[in-house]
């Protein structure tokens, strides 16, 4: 059976995946707001990565007639970007948003970003509180970590008259958002017009599928209740006939962000997309050789990494891998390391080791930490005060950590997508990094075959002689009896 792919996964608009050769004059950008040209500006960015130029337009003209109307009275097409880590997916989303919703006159919940992680999500709500300052757009985040009464008094406000809406932009995690749809009184998506999906495949993956149909279902709720004008019903939309066109309805526009996005029509068929586009730069290119003939250069090319990063893998056995940690870290003298592990176990293991054995200046950066420590854990470590952060994989999905000159991979990555988003920690936007990966000999053939099927060859072995080790051992040793005695 041949797989069949929908045109418009097939077809997709490809965009450039060299960020550095072809940076897009912000000035260039057809029809930007001069206030939003001015805010880029005085926050330092001139010109735009391949992504953002590509998509900023696309969603600027789905919504050139107002937001009420898609062009010429039509529904707008769904978008998916899919795009490298680090490739600026986010501001791509959030300009057009804060544009189309400048002249906006009454607050109602008009653009929902939804994200897997709180981390995430506040890394998001910050780029659009930086772009709305001053707008009179409020943006809300809610993830758990208010209490959820406080959460509602700034979602909605009781007046004489009945609720009023306190947010025109959602950044939202999955839980909490579907338990504000189910239990807060007036809160309502009726007039919601952009639906944003970041991490899109991890979405779906992560089953937060009922998540995405609680939120369209929420959408297009009819509301009898509050006798609310029936021009703005909302119903699902189906074919157009005479009848359906003379209510004109906001149309619910889906974006969906990621850089793994998946290739599985089922999975998207679940989305329920409408017309989408796809705007990607994880492609194979085609070189034609002397003759004429055109070779599929990297045909099996899945995934595309940064520009700038290397890739070397370690052959080694259990016992002397925390050994190869520390003689990176002490003799090699790398700096601004960021280590995973599989396992929020085993990073607290790692952790209390490297710090009783001495010398590095470390941190671990787990699901255990409350909030505010992450965010200094993070702080810290892009001012240089910590050299290696141990982590799990729960925050290699899409954190912007700054300046990550090292990606260590202490326990290798089961699956390729795992691995694709460590190692795009490092490289982000343009600079370059390098990804070790500490691999045991029994793992070394599955995790070569893993790359070589994502198609990513080029990866160096870079062994490391049980020599260069010896001057580490005993101190390792002491340091394992004061581990133990933690422990116990």
């Amino acid at each position: 059976v041949q797989p069949f792919l929908p045109h418009w996964l097939a077809q997709p608009k490809l965009v450039q995946k060299c960020i550095k050769d072809n940076l897009f004059p912000i000035g260039d950008v057809p029809g930007l707001h001069p206030r939003l040209l001015k805010k880029l500006q005085v926050n330092g960015i001139e010109s735009f990565f391949p992504v953002q130029a590509e998509v900023i337009p696309a969603i600027l003209q789905s919504a050139s007639n107002g937001y009420l109307l898609g062009q010429g009275g039509y529904r707008p097409r769904d978008i998916c970007v899919s795009a490298p880590t680090g490739s600026g997916k986010t501001l791509a989303f959030v300009i057009p948003i804060v544009q189309v919703l400048l002249d906006r006159v009454v607050c109602q919940v008009r653009a929902l970003v939804v994200l897997p992680t709180k981390e995430l999500a506040q890394q998001v709500s910050k780029v659009f509180n930086i772009y709305t300052d001053g707008t009179g757009l409020k943006v809300v985040l809610i993830t758990g970590q208010k209490s959820f009464a406080k959460e509602q008094e700034m979602l909605v406000q009781k007046k004489v008259t009945g609720y009023c809406s306190l947010a025109d932009i959602i950044v939202a995690t999955p839980g909490r958002l579907t338990d504000h749809i189910s239990q807060t009184p007036g809160f309502n998506l009726t007039q919601l017009r952009f639906l944003i999906i970041d991490e899109a495949d991890r979405m779906i993956d992560d089953m937060h599928q009922n998540c995405l149909n609680q939120i369209v279902k929420a959408a297009l709720r009819v509301e009898n209740d509050s006798g609310s004008n029936m021009l703005f019903q909302r119903t699902k939309p189906g074919p157009i006939t005479a009848a359906s066109s003379c209510y004109p309805q906001i149309p619910l526009q889906k974006l969906l962000f990621s850089a793994t996005l998946t290739q599985d029509p089922e999975k998207l068929q679940q989305l329920d997309l409408f017309q989408p586009r796809l705007f990607t730069s994880v492609y194979s290119e085609k070189k034609t050789l002397g003759d004429g003939t055109e070779t599929d250069q990297d045909a099996n090319k899945k995934y595309t990494l940064p520009e700038g990063l290397s890739q070397c893998y370690v052959p080694c056995d259990l016992n002397s891998k925390p050994l190869l940690l520390l003689h990176f870290m002490l003799t090699m003298k790398f700096t601004r390391v960021l280590c995973f592990t599989n396992s929020r176990e085993a990073s607290h293991r790692l952790f209390l080791l490297v710090r009783a054995f001495g010398g590095v200046p470390v941190a671990e950066f787990s699901s255990l930490l409350p909030p505010n420590e992450r965010q200094r854990t993070i702080k810290e470590f892009e001012q240089g005060k910590i050299q290696l952060l141990i982590s799990t994989d729960a925050t290699a999905r899409g954190i912007d950590v700054r300046a990550v000159n090292y990606v260590i991979n202490y326990d290798a990555p089961q699956f390729i997508r795992t691995y694709i988003h460590r190692v795009g920690r490092t490289a982000r936007a343009g600079k370059v990094g390098v990804a070790f990966s500490l691999v045991l000999r029994i793992q070394e053939r599955r995790f070569l075959r893993m790359l070589k099927d994502a198609g990513i060859q080029d990866i160096k072995k870079h062994p490391v002689k049980g020599n260069s080790l010896k001057p580490l051992v005993q101190q390792y040793e002491e340091a394992l009896c004061k581990l133990e005695k933690t422990v116990k």
